[in-house]
């Protein structure tokens, strides 16, 4: 089980690294200038978004419910592992729900000051 932990580590970065703020808007018509205003405007009121509070309270989660599947198949050991096994995939679940939360932040802001946002 202590490979696990080995191997969930890099895959819970990979999932981490597949969020991003970037969204698509049509830019036909667009001010180029004033848009990437707007835009850098709009990516400061993402960073209000509380990363850490959404890592937390899924890597306590993912903790949890870990524990609890470890116990139940195997003895404390198993139990601890797979604690750590679980809160390294709920913290991962936790960034990956708050980079999405500051693209709907940022894809919001856009459509507020008249962009067409496409994704």
């Amino acid at each position: 089980m202590t490979q696990n932990i080995a191997y969930a580590m890099p895959f819970a970065l990979f999932l981490s690294a597949c969020a991003s703020d970037h969204v698509i808007v049509d830019m036909k018509g667009v001010n180029k200038q004033k848009y990437q205003q707007d835009l850098a405007e709009c990516q400061v009121y993402s960073q209000q978004v509380d990363k850490g509070k959404a890592i937390a309270k899924n890597g306590t989660s993912g903790a949890v419910i870990g524990a609890a599947i470890g116990a139940i198949v195997g003895d404390s050991t198993s139990a601890a592992q797979g604690a750590g096994v679980g809160a390294v995939a709920g913290s991962a679940r936790g960034n990956r729900e708050a980079e999405d939360r500051k693209d709907r932040v940022i894809q919001n802001c856009l459509r507020g000051r008249g962009y067409k946002v496409l994704g």
